[in-house]
């Protein structure tokens, strides 16, 4: 058994020292106020030895904790001595119990069954020393009853003990686990976005040469288409360069040597990026346009879902588009998997300073009222999307009933 304390250390608490302190204290003033009666036939009075004998047995409680089997021996040997002397050998029968006890709780069996027999055979001692005034099964049912049921209570509390030193292993193991698992899902979630990020950056940078290459073609011929190419580069190149900035951010935090996750560009669950294969690698990523057909695969599925626009609409960056586009888009398959058939509602406010995005469902009669998002991958997701450009999600039940989730972004700017 692994060492440890029993029932009553854990009473101590922080503080087992004046825990002990208290206890041995207790039993020497005990036994003291014991020995001042008149002692039962053939036992001699309490003097100045046996009061010394007596305070001895009782101090040594007070390293029980660091030496328990020394502790014992101890307080057994001063227990005989005390016997042995005339004394009445009740007056300082428990320190050796507890010592006994604190044993049978921490020690190994073979040891713990040792020391009963000691108590046991110092017990019958004492009823041989006064046979004469002694009922010997009296003596002989006491000796081996009251140690046996020390000895298991002892071994009970200490495997008690045990338990939950080994449940309490587990659950801080299992805590290092999960923030293991929740710190590899925020890298692997923000490789994903950078990944998408990257298709955004290849998208513009797609666009650039295009541009580039027809500005080179009409300037002889038109200046002014020319020079519109020229600006169409200028401002897609400011965009690209806030996107590389923005995933070379996400790069540094995340992990080499990921592996790469199926594309879903427009739809399904999946909230990561990936890599497209073919011409559709260079494919714009979908933005806020593309929110009605989204919605349109969600009624599909059963949901309710309307959508309501306020303020005039700005023209985002193509990341923070594909930001909005995720968030709903994960917002509503949290819906579809937690709330079945139901209503939903996508509002999204334009103002002067911010954009704000509001994801909201009633309860659906397969869910339960606590049940929302988890603060799984989809929701680690969400926020860091929003982390990029400034933002912040919050997603949690409503009072009414069903589930919100909050996006506020602040508004766009150029570099």
């Amino acid at each position: 058994m692994h060492a440890g304390f029993g029932l009553l250390d854990r009473l101590g608490g922080r503080r087992p020292l004046v825990v002990d302190s208290l206890l041995a204290l207790g039993y020497v003033g005990a036994g003291l106020l014991l020995g001042q009666e008149q002692p039962p036939a053939g036992w001699r009075s309490m003097d100045m030895t046996g009061a010394v004998l007596t305070a001895l047995v009782g101090l040594v409680l007070l390293a029980r904790r660091i030496a328990p089997v020394e502790v014992f021996a101890a307080s057994s040997t001063l227990w005989a001595v005390f016997i042995a002397c005339g004394y009445w050998p009740v007056v300082n029968s428990m320190p050796p119990l507890l010592g006994l006890y604190t044993v049978a709780a921490t020690r190994r069996r073979r040891t713990s069954f040792l020391c009963t027999g000691v108590v046991t055979g110092i017990w019958v001692y004492a009823g041989i020393g006064n046979i004469d005034n002694s009922s010997m099964p009296t003596v002989i049912a006491q000796a081996v009853l009251f140690p046996a049921v020390v000895l298991v209570v002892g071994r009970g509390s200490g495997a008690l003990a045990e338990r939950n030193r080994q449940f309490a292993e587990l659950t801080l193991r299992l805590r290092e686990q999960q923030e293991e698992n929740a710190l590899r899902a925020l890298t692997e979630e923000r490789v994903r976005i950078a990944r998408e990020l990257h298709d955004v950056v290849a998208h513009h940078m797609s666009v650039v040469a295009l541009q580039a290459g027809m500005a080179s073609y009409v300037f002889p011929t038109d200046p002014a288409a020319s020079r519109r190419a020229l600006d169409t580069i200028a401002e897609t190149s400011r965009e690209a360069l806030e996107e590389m900035r923005r995933m070379l951010v996400l790069l540094r935090v995340g992990q080499e040597g990921q592996g790469d996750a199926p594309a879903a560009p427009d739809g399904g669950h999946d909230t990561g990026g990936g890599q497209d294969t073919g011409g559709a690698a260079y494919a714009p990523a979908p933005g806020v346009d593309l929110l009605d057909r989204l919605l349109e695969r969600v009624r599909g599925a059963g949901v309710e879902v309307t959508m309501d626009v306020a303020g005039p609409p700005a023209r985002l960056p193509q990341g923070m588009a594909l930001c909005v586009y995720r968030v709903v888009q994960e917002a509503l398959t949290n819906v579809l998997k937690h709330a079945g058939p139901t209503r939903a509602s996508v509002a999204i406010h334009y103002a002067p300073h911010s954009l704000e995005v509001c994801v909201t469902n009633e309860q659906g009669a397969e869910s339960a009222p606590d049940k929302g998002l988890s603060p799984g991958l989809g929701l680690i997701g969400m926020r860091e999307r929003a982390k990029i450009y400034g933002g912040s999600v919050t997603a949690g039940p409503r009072a009414l009933g069903g589930f919100e989730v909050r996006l506020t972004l602040p508004a766009p700017t150029t570099v």
